[in-house]
Parts: C-alpha cells; structure tokens; sequence
C-alpha cells in the first residue's frame, strides 16, 4: 500500500467547520463575501472585531452592523465604527459622542478616521476638560491632541504646564493663539517665552514680543532677530507698552543707520 505525501500549503476549509469557513470569508477581498459574513451564524464578536478592523470593509456592511441592536450596544464595536473611515457620518458621530475620554483622544488623532468626527472626538474631550481631575489632565498633556493641549497650556497648571509644552501635537498655531488669550496668567507666557523649541520661532517670537507679560530681558533677546519690517510693523501698534516701544525704536534706528552706513562704504 502506498502511503500519500502530507499535502502543503493552506487546505480548502471543510463544510464542517463554519468557523474556518467564516475565516475565508473575512480575509476575502471580494466585498460580497465581507457582506455574507455578517449572515454566517459562526460570527461572533471577535470575529466581527477581525472584520470591522478591515479598512476596505464597505460602507453597507458598517451600516448594517450598526443597525444591529445586539452588536450596537458592544462598546469595543462602537469603537470601530468611530473610527472606520468608510462608517457612514451619522453612525460614526453618534458613535464617538457616547466613547470614553482617551478613546477620543486617540480618535481625535487618527488620520483615517473622519475628519469631521476627529473634530467632535476632540469637542467632547474639550467640553469634560474643567471637570477631568489632575491625573487625565496629565496624561492629556503629554499626549492629548492639539487644540486640547492648546487649553490645558492656556490654563497653566504648574503641573501640566512644562509636559504640555512638549507635547509632539502641539504646534506654533495653537501657541500664538494661545498667546492673544484674555487673562493669560504670566507664568504661561514666560514658560513659552524660556521654551527651548517655542521661543526660536518667529511667529511665537513675534507673538511673544506683543504680549504685555513677556518679560522685558527676553523680549531684548529676540529684537536682534526679528525681521526690520517686522519691528516697524510692531512700533505701529498702539498695544505695546511704553518701554518696549523705546528699545523696538532704537532697534529700527539702529538698523537704520547700519544700513545707510553700509550703503555708503
């Protein structure tokens, strides 16, 4: 009798075992297969969790699994359809306003979700920020997105103030919007004014230079610097102060008068 060699490489799954066959299904790339998945009596959350986790799942199976009362109410599920960037809109809306605070932090952070739900992730995490207590508030500030960071540097913490201004998503726009705030406490704005990384950019050093709180010996730091048409832009400004107003016009008579003198060499 002669024995058969083991065949190699992945087998046709049996008609036994709808589990397997379930599996085929979910790792098809024919978009009807996705579809019939959601029929099999094999699928249950984890597998669902495999599927939902396909960025080419179409929109009508998104749809119908949020149509699903048994499925909706899964909190993991809900997740996934927040951030699944073919969920229709209304789904995933509804969805990300009932998730949980670091959800939509992450969320708020996702390329491939909705840009319309990453702006409400982010709304919902501005909206709780008052109330969070000291440790979220933390944890935000090291990671949170940008116009979260934006806030919890404006609301200057000593314990979050120094994390938030390394915070990877915080950028040179929230910063100087920061700085037009009304009531900007003065430890906020010599933080930024000290910052390694804020303090050498332009915009926030020009912001910085318009701030009445921005201490006078740093601002001096940054006059030689700044752009000439930037320093004649600023002494037109009724809003600096009186002793800033005179070092701004001896800077632009100093450049002034250095540059006729190169002019005539």
């Amino acid at each position: 009798m002669v024995s058969r060699a083991p065949q190699s490489g992945p087998q046709p799954a049996s008609k036994d075992d709808p589990r397997a066959a379930l599996e085929l299904l979910i790792g098809s790339a024919d978009p009807h297969a996705l579809l019939s998945a959601l029929e099999s009596p094999a699928l249950d959350e984890s597998l669902l969790y495999r599927l939902l986790e396909r960025k080419d799942a179409p929109s009508e199976l998104l749809a119908r699994v949020a149509r699903r009362a048994e499925w909706i109410r899964s909190y993991p599920i809900k997740v996934r359809l927040a951030r699944h960037p073919h969920t229709p809109r209304l789904v995933a809306l509804a969805c990300v306003r009932q998730l949980f605070l670091f959800d939509l932090s992450r969320i708020s952070l996702l390329p491939s979700a909705l840009a319309e739900v990453r702006r409400v992730a982010e709304d919902v995490v501005l909206n709780q920020l008052a109330q969070l207590p000291l440790g979220q508030k933390i944890t935000l500030a090291k990671q949170g997105p940008p116009r979260v960071a934006a806030a919890l540097l404006a609301e200057g913490l000593p314990s979050t103030l120094e994390l938030v201004l390394e915070n990877a998503h915080l950028n040179e726009t929230q910063i100087t919007r920061v700085l037009t705030r009304p009531g900007l406490s003065a430890r906020v704005v010599g933080a930024i004014a000290r910052h390694p990384k804020w303090s050498i950019s332009p915009i926030v050093r020009i912001a910085l230079i318009r701030h009445p709180l921005t201490p006078l010996a740093r601002v001096m730091t940054f006059l030689p610097d700044i752009p000439l048409a930037d320093l004649r832009d600023l002494l037109q400004l009724s809003t600096v102060r009186p002793d800033l107003r005179r070092y701004l016009a001896h800077e632009v008579a100093r450049r002034g008068t250095a540059s006729r003198k190169r002019a005539e060499a």
